[in-house]
């Protein structure tokens, strides 16, 4: 079993401490705050624990308080409602006795609909042309910010390929319309709960970037403090988080120290699995 899969499958792993209660650790990294994505996976898993024959199909959350990686996180689970088709869970993330992250999570009965609609996959080279080692072998790697390349020449549990890699160097996107494909490193096993915990955890990459890529700026400057607020995620149809998945990002609006970027992430034949959005504070040290 490879270690990306040992990585992800022990991050989303909880501990659980008493009904509706559960505790889950931050892998050894570098970072000196918990990586958001990882808060809302866990908050996912914790939520999911609780409900039996529903599977989620929208979660909103707010980030709170940086989370601190040396200490483990407790999640305490609210089951607010079950009803025939619709279940509701809140999820408070907490630390130091104070609370750094809330979530809420809906679970929806699986039902035939009479409307069925979706936006087209942007049209973009497939991940084969994008690989790290391709990417490394690119003259313009040993320019890239230190934390893009510590990324590619390690081992993480999520697969990123950006398209556009040149707006690390500085070169804008007229449009904040950026593309990445991602996956989870190695296989999951077949539960469709743990694929959706595990695409809320990847869905917290780079999705700030876009909106600093309509400046050419990257989220890594020494002059860049960037935070994320909120983060609401729709799961609209069935995928595996260990195949190769399109997240399209951009970015409508800045202003006041606040950006927002919205994603659409689809499947590689075109197929829509889900939306995102996610504002964030992002703000210029003078």
């Amino acid at each position: 079993m490879s270690k990306s899969l040992v990585d992800l499958i022990s991050i989303l792993d909880l501990e659980p401490l008493e009904e509706n209660l559960f505790r889950g650790n931050s892998p050894k990294t570098s970072w000196q705050r918990v990586f958001g994505g990882q808060v809302i996976g866990q908050a996912m898993v914790a939520a999911c624990r609780t409900v039996e024959g529903r599977l989620p199909h929208s979660l909103h959350c707010y980030f709170i308080l940086p989370g601190d990686p040396a200490v483990p996180i407790i999640y305490e689970v609210e089951r607010l409602r079950d009803g025939k088709s619709y279940s509701t869970r809140r999820v408070t993330a907490i630390q130091h006795g104070r609370a750094i992250f809330s979530i809420m999570v809906s679970f929806h009965v699986e039902e035939e609909g009479a409307f069925d609609h979706q936006d087209p996959m942007p049209d973009v080279p497939p991940p084969e042309s994008l690989s790290p080692e391709e990417f490394a072998r690119q003259p313009m790697f040993k320019e890239m910010p230190e934390f893009i390349r510590r990324y590619y020449e390690s081992d993480p549990p999520i697969d990123l390929r950006p398209v556009e890699f040149s707006r690390y160097l500085g070169e804008k996107i007229g449009d904040g319309r950026t593309h990445v494909w991602i996956r989870a490193a190695a296989k999951l096993p077949d539960d469709p709960a743990l694929h959706m915990c595990a695409l809320a955890y990847a869905s917290d990459f780079a999705l700030l970037d876009a909106v600093m890529a309509r400046y050419g700026r990257t989220l890594f400057e020494e002059r860049i403090m960037a935070a994320s607020l909120d983060h609401a995620m729709w799961f609209h149809r069935p995928f595996r988080a260990d195949e190769w998945l399109l997240y399209a990002q951009d970015s409508p609006s800045a202003q006041s120290g606040r950006g927002l970027a919205r994603g659409l992430i689809f499947k590689r034949d075109g197929t829509l699995v889900a939306s995102v959005a996610q504002e964030g504070s992002l703000r210029e040290r003078r």
